[in-house]
């Protein structure tokens, strides 16, 4: 029997808003010589995004992410493979699907800046074919809902870069989508700004609206996703709910070390330091010392083993966190 403890965790059991199966997108280009040759973008990639959930699309440039984006969102076709978007195939449906979704994109400087925040959004409602007795309802919920309120009637030419990314957001939402794409949101904004945009895609989450984003910054990715994928040169190489991926990298963890040293030869010949090269001295004797445990053991048998070749004066864990996971999985792999 299946207890599940909350609303949110209920419907994303009973819905999957996107399922991509072995989607692979190749390109033609021109190589020297004018002959043309195909280019793997996406190498087969398999993922599901349940109703409500906050999945991260995550890797470097080039990885993949925008093509991703603009196949989920009907602007690309497959070369192969299935996606469907709220039940329904890109490839055979995309005009159904384009009525139920909607985007943003980081930076985003498309906006009318003579206009008012609600002469902006009247227009938008327009071109969204929405009645015209319902423009003032509509346009004072979503100006609300994004905090612009005591702007709503002063031009946007005087909006910082973060009031304009909170109005795209209010644009994107007037065809009330059960599924939004976040392409770098807070990219460029002051750290309140991208709070209270991050803020916001918490709460349309809990609204039951899935939210697919992309980031550089893994602090964000962290605050916000309920999954991820990690892509690298066309690749998923790591991919589950963001706490499941946290413990399975949990030998990433971190063990600070400040050591009175007695035997600080046998110290540097031990076991626990043949994988730590991260040490130097504070003054005589003392020792500041970095560990990064590669054999899954813990800070207290970490702190017993050095109390052999000295006394631990303080000891500190730093977790684990997406970040440091982003940063192993991008490394380079050397012959």
């Amino acid at each position: 029997m299946i207890i599940l403890s909350s609303l949110k965790e209920f419907n994303n059991y009973m819905e999957t808003t996107i399922e991509v199966k072995n989607l692979i997108k190749k390109y033609k280009t021109k190589m020297k010589g004018r002959k043309l040759i195909e280019k793997d973008i996406l190498k087969d990639i398999s993922f599901t995004v349940q109703k409500g959930e906050v999945f991260g699309l995550l890797g470097p440039n080039g990885a993949g992410k925008s093509t991703t984006f603009k196949i989920l969102t009907t602007l690309l076709t497959p070369t192969s493979g299935e996606v469907y978007v709220l039940g329904k195939n890109t490839k055979k449906r995309e005009k159904e699907i384009r009525k139920e979704i909607n985007f943003i994109f980081g930076g985003e400087k498309g906006v009318y800046v003579n206009l008012t925040a609600s002469e902006y959004l009247a227009y938008f409602c327009s071109l969204y074919k929405i009645p015209k007795k319902k423009f003032d309802s509509i346009i004072t919920e979503l100006i609300d809902l994004v905090g612009l309120s005591s702007a709503a009637h002063q031009k946007i030419s005087t909006f910082s870069k973060g009031m304009i990314q909170r109005l795209h957001i209010a644009r994107s939402l007037i065809n009330n989508p059960k599924v939004l794409f976040l392409d770098e949101p807070t990219i460029g904004l002051d750290p309140v700004g991208a709070k209270i945009l991050r803020d916001i895609v918490k709460n349309l989450s809990q609204k039951g609206i899935t939210i697919i984003l992309t980031t550089h910054y893994m602090h964000e990715a962290e605050e916000l996703c309920d999954k991820i994928a990690f892509l690298k040169s066309g690749e998923i190489i790591e991919y589950g709910k963001k706490d499941d991926i946290l413990e399975k990298y949990t030998h990433l963890n971190i063990f600070d070390f400040m050591i009175k040293v007695k035997d600080k030869d046998g110290l540097r010949k031990s076991k626990l330091l043949q994988d730590n090269k991260e040490f130097k001295d504070i003054k005589e004797n003392i020792l500041f010392l970095r560990l990064n445990p590669q054999h899954n053991i813990d800070i207290n048998t970490a702190e017993s083993e050095l109390s052999n070749y000295g006394t631990v004066i303080e000891s500190k864990k730093k977790l684990i966190t997406l970040e440091d996971i982003y940063l192993e999985l991008m490394k380079e792999k050397r012959c």
